[in-house]
């Protein structure tokens, strides 16, 4: 088992045992909490009641954070002729076609977000293997396949994220950093609470969302009440 430092050892003590904290409380104690060197992320992980094994309960998605990152994306967008045009109006770090399919085939992944037209995925799925492996491949289910390039672009640059539930049924997301304000660290956590009780499959039975965690990058997690989450979200 690895040491606490005296740092965690006090955040820790800061903590109720077992106890589910209201949104509020939670982010102001998480703020009050031992500072690091560096601008420390602020992370989500939602449990759910749902088996990913089943098709069907494969909670899959995207949630434009109102309040941004906290980082710089850079957005790749495979395009031509008008919509290039679009995509590079918008702010696109790269646009291109074969070209790009080439640059990257050759090693150049400076980018965080790929966007695509549906008429190249031909092109796109020449390069799947290297994309999708590092969760950069476009897909019409999160919004990164689409002829609105312009809305796209501006939504990746604004702060959308993408989630997926993993095998033991949780979710995992960045939501902002700590530097940020508490109102929008609880406005970009209810946007994404709200949109996973949109995607409640029909098929999940009993409890959806069984526990919320908050923590930052280096500090312990803090449990928050899903009960007041979801009546905040409606």
């Amino acid at each position: 088992m690895v040491a606490k430092g005296k740092r965690m050892k006090g955040s820790v003590a800061s903590l109720e045992e077992r106890k589910l904290y209201p949104v509020d409380e939670a982010i102001d104690l998480m703020q009050a909490m031992g500072k690091v060197k560096f601008d420390e992320s602020v992370d989500i992980a939602v449990r759910l009641g749902v088996d990913p094994k089943h098709a069907e309960q494969m909670v899959r998605g995207a949630c434009v954070l109102p309040n941004g990152t906290g980082k710089t994306v850079r957005v790749a967008v495979f395009a031509k002729g008008e919509k290039a045009t679009e995509a590079e109006e918008a702010g696109a770090d790269r646009v291109g076609g074969d070209d790009l399919a080439e640059d990257i085939k050759g090693g150049w992944l400076e980018f965080d977000k790929a966007i695509a037209t549906p008429d190249m995925m031909g092109t796109v799925g020449k390069i799947g293997r290297i994309l999708g492996p590092r969760g950069l491949m476009p897909n019409p289910k999160v919004g990164t396949v689409t002829f609105d390039v312009g809305a796209a672009v501006r939504e990746a640059k604004a702060g959308k994220i993408e989630f997926r539930v993993e095998k033991a049924g949780i979710v995992h997301a960045s939501i902002g950093k700590r530097s940020f304000e508490a109102d929008a660290l609880r406005g970009n956590l209810l946007a994404l609470i709200e949109m996973l009780v949109r995607l409640r499959p029909a098929s999940a039975k009993g409890t959806y969302m069984k526990s919320v965690g908050i923590s930052t990058t280096m500090g312990p997690g803090i449990w928050l009440d899903p009960a007041e989450l979801q009546v905040l979200v409606k």
